[in-house]
């Protein structure tokens, strides 16, 4: 990094000076960049494994898209994952006749461990990285590193799933792509909308912090750095691109996919037992940090609790006056109404009026789920029994009801709530 950069520290740069277990508690200072540079401002990463046919053709337009478009100096890194064809003489020859090229070559395979490594070798205050194919168009490349140039963000990602972006790819890759970003919004209660498109950047000095938490070294790194990312306060900004599958794509999808449920797994006990290593990057956001998976889950359960025995003695009391079915639906409606409110301030900790409208209607729609189990219990169970007894009848609302339990937390948590869930303590938190 220049002299002239090291006249603008961010916070996490002065950070260093200290134990990361003692670093004050404020929020980050992120100051735009310099204009007058003569060093590299944006180091481009290109990971490749065996892409002798793509390598040169992919890396030449990078360079000459960058060369039109981008007002700063830049840097193309190729990261050669232990290619066994001839990548590395490709990548060796583009560094020695593009003054803006070069390559580096690791022993062993992980796309993770090619970024780590490139990365961290970089003195490039944004450092960034897509994949070899250029799947991407390279017009979004300019407003995923802006906010970052700016100050305005710390890590910028490309979304394949935001209203904006045009995507052309088959519908078996379409499918997992949505599947695996509605599991992790449901087991993680993620923000981010698209977690492993290959087009995405960090400032450097949030690099340098982030990298010696994250434990994958392959395609799951992406995901677990945004996660720390996130629950530690870091502002994550998406911005929609255009994308076009590449047919000739090198990924097994089978192994990529069980190493990435590994990974949910790994990370979800982490939340879990409140050991997701975002303590060791002091407090980088002004807002509350997050509260665990397991607290969260405690206090939706005592919440639930005290909602059931309000929801028997209500049932109980309008039984007799109009019915199961319309006792039932009554009582629901008076304890999700009370249930909502109570979670939204015990479990999720908003506060104030913001969104009290909108996490209510929402509530209701959860209801809904709730009074289809229920209903369709009695309904059963007066099929098949023509008098139950009333403790029978009170049983099986219970055992429906809890039944629910587990599905109505996770809507709340990604659905419901989903600000609070993502640990930005108030309405319109920034994503």
């Amino acid at each position: 990094m220049t002299k002239a950069l090291r006249c603008a520290p961010t916070d996490l740069e002065e950070s260093d000076r200290v134990p990361s277990d003692r670093l004050p508690v404020r929020g980050p200072v992120r100051l735009p960049l310099p204009a007058d540079h003569t060093e590299p401002v944006l180091d481009v990463v290109v990971p490749v494994f065996n892409e002798e046919t793509d390598l040169e053709p992919s890396v030449r337009r990078l360079h000459a898209h960058l060369r039109e478009t981008f007002p700063y100096p830049f840097r193309i890194t190729v990261a050669d994952n232990a290619s066994t064809d001839a990548t590395p003489r490709i990548a060796a020859r583009l560094a020695a006749e593009l003054p803006e090229a070069t390559w580096i070559r690791l022993d062993e395979k992980g796309r993770g461990r090619a970024l780590r490594t490139a990365w961290s070798g970089s003195k490039a205050p944004v450092l960034a990285y897509l994949d070899v194919d250029l799947s991407t168009e390279l017009n979004a490349l300019l407003p995923l590193v802006a906010p970052l140039i700016s100050g305005h963000s710390d890590i910028a990602i490309g979304t394949r799933l935001a209203r904006g972006s045009r995507v052309t790819r088959g519908p078996r890759r379409e499918i997992i792509s949505r599947c695996y970003n509605a599991l992790l919004r449901s087991t993680l209660a993620v923000g981010f909308s698209d977690a492993q498109c290959g087009f995405k950047a960090v400032r450097r000095d949030v690099a340098e912090r982030l990298l010696p938490l994250v434990e994958d070294s392959g395609w799951f790194f992406d995901t677990e750095l945004l996660v720390i990312a996130e629950r530690a306060g870091l502002r994550i900004h998406e911005v929609p691109v255009d994308w076009v599958d590449d047919p000739d794509s090198r990924v097994d999808l089978v192994s990529t996919a069980v190493a990435d449920l590994r990974g949910i797994a790994r990370i979800g006990r982490a939340l879990a037992r409140g050991t997701l290593p975002t303590a060791r990057l002091g407090r980088v956001s002004e807002s509350a940090p997050p509260a665990s998976l397991a607290a969260q889950l405690l206090r939706f359960c005592a919440v639930g609790a005290l909602s059931t025995i309000g929801y028997v003695l209500l049932y109980t009391t309008l039984r007799p006056v109009t019915g199961p079915q319309a006792a039932n639906a009554w009582a629901l409606l008076v304890c999700a109404v009370a249930n909502t409110a109570a979670n939204r301030r015990l479990t999720f900790g908003l506060r104030g009026r913001g969104g009290v409208l909108r996490h209510q209607a929402k509530g209701l729609a959860v209801l809904g789920l709730g009074l289809a189990l229920t209903s369709g219990s009695l309904a059963a169970l007066h099929h098949w029994t023509r008098t139950p007894g009333r403790s029978i009848e009170i049983l099986v609302l219970v055992t429906a009801n809890l039944a629910a339990t587990l599905l109505r937390f996770l809507l709340m948590r990604t659905w419901v709530f989903t600000t609070a869930a993502r640990g930005d303590g108030a309405e319109g938190g920034h994503r």
